[in-house]
């Protein structure tokens, strides 16, 4: 069985809620974001089907780790940011903002900041 090498943790902010995490640069969004263990995050499909976890991006250069439904990020959209946590990984460090039913974990009071552990999971 080969695994994927592994690279480098790079920071990622949840900027409309200043936390925190690591996540490599072959690993999505959604599973460095995970890690932070809020409660309530929701993980959906994990294939860019479902929605669930929509964010738009801030700051910073992201990948594509597959294909994403157009029925949850219009074309325009993802011409203003906007992109599924589950579908993307960070290639430098990023800022980001949640968006639709990903908001609500975050918006119970504005947490401090956190750090993740920089651990990686394979998909």
């Amino acid at each position: 069985m080969t695994t994927s090498p592994r690279l480098a943790a790079l920071p990622v902010t949840i900027a409309n809620v200043g936390l925190s995490y690591a996540c490599a640069g072959n690993e999505s969004l959604l599973t460095g974001m995970v890690r932070l263990g809020r409660k309530g995050i929701p993980v959906g499909c994990v294939n860019g089907g479902c929605g669930v976890c929509k964010v738009r991006i801030v700051e910073g250069q992201i990948k594509a780790l597959g294909p994403i439904s157009r029925a949850h990020v219009t074309l325009d959209e993802e011409n203003q940011g906007y992109t599924l946590a589950c579908r993307v990984a960070p290639q430098t460090p990023v800022n980001l903002e949640v968006a639709g039913k990903l908001s609500k974990p975050f918006s119970k009071g504005r947490a401090e900041s956190a750090t993740a552990s920089p651990s990686i999971q394979q998909q």
